[in-house]
């Protein structure tokens, strides 16, 4: 057993540190991730254009405006928030 363990460690030897590079596989990985990013950020900001021209149009309601609609919720005085369950107190 220990002879195959001897025998794998002579036949692999190390190279040295100044032969081991990433090579024209690794440089076109990191090219295709770099036109990967520009072309997804090209994409996210015509969106954000497409957005902010819709909201200058009036298609979304404006966040600062106060509700027309009445909170039912706060109207009953009870506080509770239909985010939370109920909670049962036994006395």
């Amino acid at each position: 057993m220990i002879d195959v363990v001897v025998l794998a460690l002579s036949s692999d030897p190390r190279p040295d540190d100044n032969n081991v590079v990433a090579g024209w596989v690794g440089a076109l990985v990191l090219g295709a991730l770099v036109v990967a990013v520009v072309f997804i950020l090209r994409s996210f900001t015509k969106q954000l254009k497409k957005v902010r021209e819709a909201q200058e149009a009036g298609v979304f309601d404006d966040p600062e405006a106060p509700s027309a609609e009445p909170d039912h919720d706060a109207a009953d005085g009870s506080g509770d928030s239909s985010d939370t369950p109920p909670t049962h107190h036994q006395a």
